[in-house]
């Protein structure tokens, strides 16, 4: 157990440091500009100021590609390691994430359609979200229908069959590129799969935030019932807790939260599995302290992650899946060494 006062401790510099690195993300990239610069153009844009027209590029990168983009990223991270506290809770599994249910791959066969085939071309700038959120819909009522039995939804089953569903749509995806008229899609696709904010506008920047708002409010709401959750079905039966309707409640949630994520920005990983180890080495592991840190750590992490793929090979931009992978593989598996060192 934490002293109750390192929370909000924690969560007060998690903060700070979030304005830190998101006003060093809309600063740096192939055109730097300064923050005093990138201040000023913020400020005439939310007070209806002048800019100078020498600065009228600059101010445009700012306010239309930069701004919506570390938003994104923020919201991105906060949603992700939110739900990621949830279904690990949910599962009981420290090695869940929210892409265990199978939806990101769900999600991916209906991206790689409109990339490569051109499926519904007729919603324009809208088909590829569209459709990622279609697969990821069609996933998660698959997941969900295959694993209820009986009156009870099993984290086993939950866990099987969301394995099993995603190797399943990321062999159609495999055969989908395979088929692919053009050689040069499969970059695209792989590109997407990878996870990317570089399509961030502000109308995906505004879906994001619906999605990460319902992670943010909602299940804080159920820190105690995943408190009982975590001890097992038995004990949060005898704590009052209706165990299969909290479980179909954050199973829906979750689904819901990560198809809208995916279905914008691609599957980035580690993020829902990692931060949820890392805010529980911070604050103990009650959910109510838990689901402070986990939105702050991951939209901080996430942030930090969107620089590094900008700026790392200029002017190429790495997958920010990648950045992500980079950084979460040796830090969970030393995490996972300290924990079974204390086993």
């Amino acid at each position: 157990m934490r002293p109750p006062g390192r929370t909000a401790a924690v969560a007060a510099a998690l903060l700070v440091l979030l304005v830190a690195v998101a006003a060093l993300g809309v600063s740096v990239g192939t055109v730097r500009i300064p923050v005093a610069s990138t201040a000023h153009f913020l400020w005439a844009e939310l007070t209806g100021g002048t800019v100078a027209a020498q600065d009228a590029t600059r101010y445009r990168i700012v306010v239309d590609s930069r701004v919506p983009r570390v938003l994104s990223a923020a919201l991105v991270g906060a949603a992700l390691s939110t739900v990621g506290v949830a279904v690990q809770a949910m599962v009981r599994n420290a090695l869940a994430d929210p892409y265990v249910l199978g939806i990101s791959s769900g999600a991916s066969v209906g991206a790689t359609g409109v990339v490569l085939f051109g499926v519904f071309g007729a919603l324009g700038v809208y088909a590829l979200p569209a459709a990622a959120f279609l697969g990821a819909s069609a996933a998660t009522a698959l997941v969900y229908l295959i694993a209820q039995s009986a009156d009870r939804l099993s984290p086993l089953r939950l866990v099987l069959t969301g394995t099993a569903l995603g190797y399943g749509f990321s062999a159609v995806t495999t055969v989908l590129v395979f088929l692919a008229p053009r050689g040069d899609a499969a970059r695209s696709v792989m590109f997407w799969l990878l996870g990317s904010l570089s399509a961030s506008t502000w109308r995906t920047t505004a879906l994001v935030a619906v999605a990460a708002a319902a992670a943010v409010a909602v299940l804080p709401c159920y820190a105690s019932r995943l408190n009982a959750l975590a001890l097992g079905d038995e004990a949060a039966t005898s704590m009052g807790v209706h165990v299969h309707r909290l479980r179909v409640g954050l199973f829906v949630l979750t689904a819901a939260v990560t198809g809208i994520v995916v279905s914008v920005c691609g599957a980035i990983g580690f993020v829902g599995l990692v931060v949820p180890h890392v805010a529980r080495l911070l604050v103990g592991g009650d959910h109510r302290r838990v689901l402070v840190v986990a939105p702050a750590l991951g939209a901080v992490f996430l942030v930090a992650a969107d620089i590094a793929a900008r700026t790392v090979v200029p002017p190429q931009e790495l997958p920010i899946g990648a950045v992500t992978a980079a950084v979460g593989v040796p830090l969970f598996v030393v995490l996972l060494r300290r924990r079974l060192a204390g086993v």
